[in-house]
């Protein structure tokens, strides 16, 4: 359950001892002092007030905003279908000098692709002399480009991994370096090349923390996701299928905290990278953003604690649902879990079978494994019914049409982590903490007005340097 508020009686005359007196007073100086020496709160977070009960100072414990200097490594959809990576890139690199960045790594389900990362870092190098005079931290524009990969451009097949790439090279060789900080991996697009490097590497999987938005993204990856359940579950991953929703959905959104109104008032104008985040979107997405807040506001180690990325609890066995026959709408499954269907194919079969299963904008390949039976693998969504029906060259399959339904995970698997997955966190499934149908999405909404009151601080320094710096 998500903190609740304590309660004060204003009428108490009460005092305190004198030694909890003295206790307080030197806490209180002790963070006036953490407030004044961090350079990246640009003095915005002091006007914000913490969500009704939560301390500030819990969310803040370890989070880069605190001073804590993180080693991070962005893997990204960017330019594909969906416009939200520019913007979460955007966002990222104005918070820089906040990380010790290892590398950008291009992972999409489509045509996004290295260039577009790279078409991002040509606005920061617009904004460069302004941001630098704000803090000596912020990388060159020429060192971003020099760890800026392309990853895998092709969804994998059947058995999770398909070939080493670039990004997933990189991702081996950042983890295997001499630093004894873990390396926080941002997965905003496909999981291929992190499968790709526990696959080729799996002596790197304890030096790992990885914070997936999955949902969507999930549903283009059920064999990657598959073989990372199978084969790896010891790996320590946050998989956010709906709390970060909760950036977009949800909390305070009047006046100039609306999506529109905020690009509006505090992103449009301001620098090169303002521009450019308005020309991909006019309102506030940044679907991929939570994995950024995750470390700069709260404690990256614990993801039971509060923090602008949002609160999670250990997940429960995966759903994993097994039919020997087509399904029907009468068939239910967790939303965000893996249907695998094993059909057979009987008689008059090809010399290579093949199959596709339509559902909605995906044709997901079939799987012949030699066997007799096509194997396909389909991770739903949304919480609703879909149809499917399959186009194949074994007349025993083709035209067959089927379908499923999933629900939303009910509050009772919290309570069930799995012992096979002792590092495995996903969303909180707590009705009170779900925006409609979005598991959890409350743990992030609820910090709305501070996340993007600091964003807004920070967008400024694209704008102009620091005051008594313009002619440095």
């Amino acid at each position: 359950m998500e903190t609740s508020q304590t309660s004060f009686n204003d009428s108490s005359q009460e005092k305190p001892a004198r030694g909890q007196t003295n206790r307080a007073i030197l806490h209180t100086i002790v963070l006036a002092i953490l407030a004044l020496s961090r350079p990246s709160a640009s003095g915005a977070l002091a006007e914000t007030r913490a969500p009704a009960g939560l301390d500030r100072r819990t969310a803040a414990h370890s989070g880069a905003l605190a001073g804590h200097r993180h080693r991070v490594l962005v893997s990204t959809d960017i330019g594909g279908t969906d416009p939200d990576d520019f913007q979460s890139m955007v966002h990222f690199l104005v918070y820089a000098d906040s990380f010790d960045i290892e590398g950008l790594v291009s992972s999409p389900y489509g045509p996004g692709r290295k260039e577009h990362i790279l078409e991002v870092i040509d606005c920061y190098e617009k904004d460069y002399a302004n941001l630098k005079t704000y803090s000596d931290q912020y990388p060159t524009p020429d060192a971003l480009r020099a760890i800026t990969k392309q990853g895998e451009t092709e969804r994998a097949p059947y058995a999770g991994v398909r070939r080493s790439t670039q990004g997933s090279q990189w991702i081996v060789e950042c983890a295997r370096r001499d630093d004894s900080r873990p390396l926080y991996v941002l997965i905003w697009g496909g999981i291929e090349d992190l499968s790709q490097a526990l696959h080729d590497a799996p002596d790197i999987l304890p030096k790992l923390r990885v914070y997936w938005i999955g949902g969507p993204n999930k549903k283009w990856g059920p064999d990657t996701f598959q073989y990372l359940v199978t084969h790896h579950p010891k790996l320590w991953i946050i998989e956010s299928n709906a709390t970060y929703r909760g950036l977009f959905t949800g909390g305070n959104q009047s006046g100039q905290w609306g999506n529109e109104a905020f690009v509006s008032k505090h992103i449009a104008g301001k620098g090169s990278l303002g521009d450019f985040f308005v020309s991909k979107k006019a309102d506030i997405k940044m679907g991929d953003t939570p994995s950024v807040g995750w470390l700069l506001k709260g404690t990256p180690g614990d993801p039971s604690q509060p923090g602008w990325g949002g609160r999670f609890v250990r997940a429960w066995e995966r759903p994993y649902s097994r039919f020997e026959r087509m399904t029907t709408k009468e068939d239910r499954m967790e939303v965000f879990g893996v249907l695998e269907l094993v059909l057979p194919l009987r008689n008059d079969i090809p010399e290579q079978p093949a199959a596709v299963l339509a559902v909605e904008n995906q044709k997901l390949p079939g799987h012949a494994p030699g066997d007799g039976t096509m194997r396909f693998r389909f991770c739903p969504k949304a919480a609703k019914a879909y149809s499917f029906k399959i186009r194949s060259n074994v007349p025993a399959l083709d035209g067959t049409n089927g379908g499923i339904t999933a629900f939303v995970p009910p509050p009772e698997g919290a309570q069930r982590p799995s012992s096979r997955l002792p590092n495995w966190w996903t969303d909180d499934p707590s009705r009170d903490l779900s925006e409609g149908l979005h598991s959890g999405a409350k743990t992030v909404s609820r910090w709305r007005e501070d996340f993007l009151r600091d964003f807004a601080q920070r967008m400024l320094r694209c704008q102009s340097p620091i005051s008594g710096q313009a002619d440095k």
